[in-house]
């Protein structure tokens, strides 16, 4: 089972076992409906957590779970990740894809050919950037318009055009 990462469990808050969660999701509001997340210090060693109630303020959300009902129990689980599965993914807009589906992108120059693989995205303050594999070495290539003239899922194809303006 793949897991993909929702949250990061900062802190608790007061002392009936409430966690501050740092959101990483474009949907903070999944975290309102969401049950059920697997957690750990890493993506191997996970357990289930069960939520009892949520509610987000300030940015980032406030969780209690089942069976962490002190503040010594919640802060046993600060610097934990939280996780889901697939089937709890929800679906993306038509112009937006999830990171696992972005990294493994062939990335092509202005005549359609191959010169690179997306090998990640990294969240910058004016907008993303994708690192891509060209050759031997990694490049920074930035994630708007003005550079990626087509972005396909299907295809698993990203056309920079202008891309060795980078090399």
């Amino acid at each position: 089972m793949e897991l993909y990462l929702t949250g990061i469990i900062l802190k608790p808050k007061g002392l009936k076992g409430e966690v501050k969660v740092e959101v990483i999701t474009d949907f903070p509001e999944s975290f309102l409906s969401r049950v059920q997340f697997y957690a750990g210090s890493s993506v191997n060693s996970v357990e289930r957590l069960t939520v009892k109630k949520a509610a987000l303020s300030g940015g980032f959300a406030w969780l209690f779970f089942e069976g962490i009902d002190t503040i010594e129990k919640a802060e046993a689980l600060t610097g934990w990740q939280l996780f889901v599965d697939e089937n709890q993914l929800l679906p993306q807009p038509d112009n937006r894809a999830y990171l696992h589906e972005i990294i493994g992108m062939r990335v092509l120059d202005r005549h359609r050919r191959e010169v690179g693989v997306v090998t990640n995205v990294i969240r910058m303050p004016a907008n993303e950037v994708y690192e891509v594999q060209i050759g031997g070495k990694k490049v920074l290539l930035p994630a708007i318009d003005e550079f990626v003239e087509e972005f396909s899922l299907a295809e698993q194809c990203i056309v920079i055009p202008r891309y060795d303006e980078f090399l």
